[in-house]
């Protein structure tokens, strides 16, 4: 199993664009990329998807992969297949993380989010996100309400699968 992702960060946005990949992410873009040796650049793909999409998603090669393998696997044609190329193919920016741990986010990323001088970066398992600071806190409120609706001794850990669940 591939590294995962951990912590959020805040990290600031350049003029052009550019911004330091945590270095704790870094490790883990590096492990995942098949392609990547000391001295060489590490690949991400940046899907930043439809309308509704309010954050940029951060995907290492192993974890973009496994999803094109699982699309791959849809019947050619069907409006679902057609759907999910478009959204994770065609929605997507490929880049790399230069020599000073930075990616750059073109403009046209930085005004879908409304992102400006810096960033919030949160870990999402093989996946990271990047947020408008002030747009994610509006996100966590939201789970901070759902959470304030269950009981007070309510263990999120219950929502994991059970082990005759697992695949």
């Amino acid at each position: 199993m591939a590294r995962r992702f951990r912590g959020e960060f805040h990290q600031k946005v350049d003029t052009k664009g550019r911004v330091s990949i945590p270095a704790l992410f870094r490790r883990v873009i590096e492990a995942a990329d098949p392609d990547w040796s000391d001295g060489q650049r590490p690949n991400l793909v940046i899907v930043y998807g439809d309308h509704r999409r309010k954050f940029l998603e951060c995907y290492t090669m192993e974890a973009i992969d496994e999803i094109d393998r699982q699309i791959d696997r849809m019947p050619r044609g069907s409006k679902e297949r057609r759907m999910l190329e478009r959204l994770m193919h065609g929605q997507s920016h490929p880049t790399q993380v230069d020599e000073d741990g930075r990616i750059v986010l073109p403009q046209k990323l930085r005004d879908k989010i409304g992102l400006d001088g810096e960033a919030f970066f949160i870990a999402s398992g093989d996946r990271f996100q990047i947020w408008k600071p002030e747009t994610h806190a509006e996100a966590e409120a939201e789970t901070e309400a759902w959470l304030d609706s269950l009981p007070d001794d309510f263990d999120p850990l219950s929502l994991l699968p059970g082990p005759q669940e697992e695949a």
